[in-house]
């Protein structure tokens, strides 16, 4: 058995695991753990280990489209890559996370372990009551199958994927183009800077005009001659000092004052960094993402559409979109072209494309949301939910972009993932990336407005 394994397991993988785990090691020292102290090295171990077979699965799909070593040997890579990846996702790294939780709660320090496998029995009884109101099996497999653990894993995943797209959908027209930048004056920020001025000045005043109050009623005794005895409370709750209720009220405007002047300091920082994106939209480098901004726009708006269309005429693509689009192209102008030849060079680089950029953006998210949301304590348990969501984020992946593949080269994958509902998947990712894109314009919509209305607001000071 071992002597079979050492023969399928390629030297090329064996490097591409160690080459995946080492970027994924310095990613972890150099952006994440950089201004934290690594306590746990186990922490640092599965997440690089993630991150490597996370990858080797997409060097698997160009592996497919290259043709890279031989049918049998690239299925037993693809059978060995899922099972690991599968053991960490399902079993390890959510131990851990319950582990870590309870280690960092003292009274259940010293049951950590039991209590761990409390918590990651609780996670797998949900996680498997995850299948149920979703068809993404066939009724063919057994509970333990391979497949059982892809479907789970697959609506987890393609959930995020929708998520992150319908943001990037919508946030990228509002983020490189330059047309959408709203025009902020110098006149705008005096505005805003006078009128954040006067806020703290009242404030300034009425916390002096609280401290002279103070001064006034302790003076006077009335702050420290307090009845004392049982009758002494009563009168002390049901009556109070002269200035006690002014002191009330003005507190009240001061903490009002003090909510409006933190809004007015955003407000004015939004202003300022709307001002130098629209000073470096005018570079040359702030042009070349501008129209880069428009063509991404494009293919946002065309994604929508698509996916509205989807859903409207319940409908999956049968063929990958590079086939078709050269196929309808042919056909229109009547030329003559070699359609399977150029898909298959167009798609393995159109894959190439969707890979880089599903890695780097992952990676780009993954370190401003531990950033956000990190401190010295959760920092553990945070590492491993980003392990967590990188793992089902890149085998989601591999369900939908087989999608985009030619039908030869989804031999060996479809096989590997067995009779899963794949048509589902990609309905559902339609439904969640159509809805979010449809919140998230109507709520990009209202903060316009909202600014617009701020900003003439404050000219009227």
């Amino acid at each position: 058995m071992v002597t079979i394994f050492l023969i399928f397991v390629s030297p090329a993988f064996s490097t591409a695991h160690i080459l995946f785990f080492g970027f994924g090691w310095l990613f972890f020292m150099r952006q994440l753990f950089k201004d934290y102290e690594v306590r746990q090295y186990v922490v640092q171990v599965i997440f690089s280990v993630t991150f490597a077979f996370s990858c080797t699965m997409f060097e698997l799909i160009i592996f497919e489209i290259l043709k890279v070593l031989n049918s049998s040997s690239r299925y037993f890579h693809w059978k060995m890559n899922l099972c690991v990846i599968l053991l960490i996702l399902v079993f390890m790294v959510p131990f851990y996370i319950g582990y870590f939780i309870v280690s960092n709660i003292r009274l259940l320090h010293k049951q950590r372990l039991l209590f761990s496998c409390l918590l990651w029995l609780t996670f797998m009884y949900f996680f498997w009551k995850l299948g149920d109101p979703f068809p993404i099996l066939s009724p063919k497999h057994g509970i333990l199958s391979i497949e059982q653990l892809i479907s789970r894993v697959g609506v987890i995943g393609v959930t995020l994927m929708a998520l992150l797209s319908g943001f990037g959908a919508v946030n990228c027209p509002y983020t490189y183009m330059s047309y959408f930048l709203r025009n902020v004056t110098d006149a705008d920020i005096v505005a805003l800077e006078r009128r954040l001025l006067q806020t703290m000045d009242m404030i300034i005043s009425k916390k002096k005009r609280m401290a002279m109050t103070r001064r006034t009623m302790f003076q006077k005794g009335e702050v420290h001659n307090k009845p004392s005895g049982f009758w002494g409370m009563i009168k002390s709750v049901t009556t109070s000092a002269p200035g006690s209720e002014n002191l009330t009220l003005i507190q009240q405007e001061v903490d009002a004052l003090e909510e409006l002047s933190r809004q007015l300091f955003l407000e004015t920082a939004d202003l300022y960094a709307t001002k130098e994106r629209i000073e470096y939209s005018k570079t040359f480098k702030g042009k070349y993402f501008n129209f880069l901004g428009y063509f991404f726009s494009i293919y946002c708006v065309w994604k929508i559409f698509m996916a509205t269309i989807n859903i409207v005429f319940d409908r999956v693509g049968k063929t990958d979109p590079v086939t078709r689009g050269i196929e309808i192209t042919v056909n229109y102008l009547g030329i003559q072209f070699d359609v399977k030849f150029w898909s298959q060079h167009i798609s393995f680089i159109l894959v190439g494309i969707i890979i880089v950029t599903s890695i780097r953006g992952l990676l780009i998210t993954l370190t401003k949301f531990f950033y956000a949301i990190s401190s010295s304590k959760s920092s553990n348990v945070i590492v491993l939910l980003l392990a967590q969501i990188m793992g089902m984020y890149f085998v989601s992946s591999v369900l939908l972009i087989r999608m985009s593949m030619p039908l030869e080269y989804r031999t060996i994958i479809t096989e590997v993932l067995g009779e899963l509902q794949f048509n589902f998947y990609h309905r559902w990712f339609d439904v969640i990336f159509l809805v979010l894109c449809s919140c998230l314009e109507i709520g990009q919509c209202a903060t316009e407005i909202d600014s617009t209305e701020s900003i003439q607001v404050y000219h009227l000071y």
